[in-house]
């Protein structure tokens, strides 16, 4: 919970920097390539933590498999309740609620910088950044790390202390995009309590979807839908699973929730341009709080942050609860 008051701090911050600026008239051009220039650092750190890990390399092959099929399923099913919730709130695929106007122009700016992004069409290039550092990250801590550390936890406490500190550097451009945007609050007004409903889709989603696969892995329902349960988080979930004695699924647990993450980041701009800015959140679960909440205001707005910082925020609190109720 210190992380998370860490990170909203540091958030919060940012917003009224950028909002002093937004006050003065003037815009901050060159915070998007520092973003991304940090982006790339950070998701090269991630990569190079997973390439060091023996473990993880070691279970590639049939736990692997099992992990990756869940993710993708998991992940799907997340966007799907949160597509029909998104259209049900009456929100637009840009995270905007709808209006009466004939042409938004805050949407109409998001639509023609999408265009800008990519020229209207092929893959988004956030998406080929995200994709190249993680590749060389995982390459990089494999051949560089892997086969020689004898300790990974002391190697793993230095990386953890990268990625916190790109992670607070990001944020804080985070908040101050979010202050430049200045619609925020007047948003959020509109949205009130309903914002919750994005959390509760992802869990929806990701619980129906954990049920869907007890019917063809090697795991029964309960153990299935407690691996859903981790949203992410493979620091908590895998633990309690295994104390639990099932050490099968608790692996899968690992394995999936680190995948979810990792698949989250590389999905994100992807899902965030042809499919709604809103579901871009519900890709990585409990992590759209913290390492994803930079890349998915990259790859959506300012507005967007808002609902990905919640929807971690309230998956991070079930996680512990979930988890244990399903695995009793």
């Amino acid at each position: 919970m210190g992380d998370m008051a860490l990170y909203l701090g540091i958030t919060v911050v940012g917003y009224f920097i950028g909002d002093r600026y937004r006050k003065k008239e003037r815009n901050l051009p060159w915070t998007a390539k520092v973003q991304t220039a940090a982006i790339a650092v950070l998701v090269f750190a991630m990569g190079l933590r997973i390439g060091a890990n023996r473990e993880i390399v070691e279970q590639l092959d049939t736990i692997g498999l099992y992990a990756f099929v869940f993710t993708i399923v998991v992940m799907v099913f997340s966007v799907v309740c949160i597509f029909f919730v998104r259209k049900l709130l009456g929100i637009n695929r840009y995270g905007l609620m709808k209006t009466d106007q004939t042409e938004d122009p805050v949407e109409k700016a998001i639509e023609d910088n999408l265009s800008g992004a990519s020229g209207g069409r092929g893959i988004d290039p956030m998406t080929l950044v995200i994709l190249g550092f993680v590749a060389a990250g995982i390459a990089a801590g494999y051949f560089g790390f892997a086969l020689r550390l004898k300790h990974f936890d002391s190697f793993n406490e230095t990386i953890s202390l990268v990625i916190k500190l790109g992670l607070c550097t990001l944020l804080i451009f985070v908040g101050i995009d979010i202050g430049i945007e200045g619609k925020v609050v007047a948003h959020f007004r509109k949205v009130g309590i309903r914002i919750l409903a994005i959390p509760a889709a992802v869990i929806v989603g990701t619980l129906a979807g954990s049920a869907v696969c007890a019917l063809f892995l090697p795991i029964s329902l309960k153990e299935s839908l407690a691996v859903g349960a981790g949203f992410g988080w493979y620091t908590l979930a895998p633990g309690i699973i295994m104390d639990r004695g099932f050490v099968l699924a608790g692996a899968i647990c690992f394995m999936h929730n680190v995948m979810r993450e990792l698949l989250g980041i590389l999905s994100i701009p992807l899902v965030a341009r042809y499919v709604g800015f809103v579901e871009s959140c519900g890709l990585p679960g409990s992590s759209s709080m913290d390492v994803c909440l930079p890349i998915i205001e990259r790859a959506t707005s300012g507005t967007t942050a808002i609902y990905s910082f919640v929807n971690g925020v309230v998956l991070s609190f079930a996680v512990p609860v979930l988890v244990t109720l399903f695995i009793a």
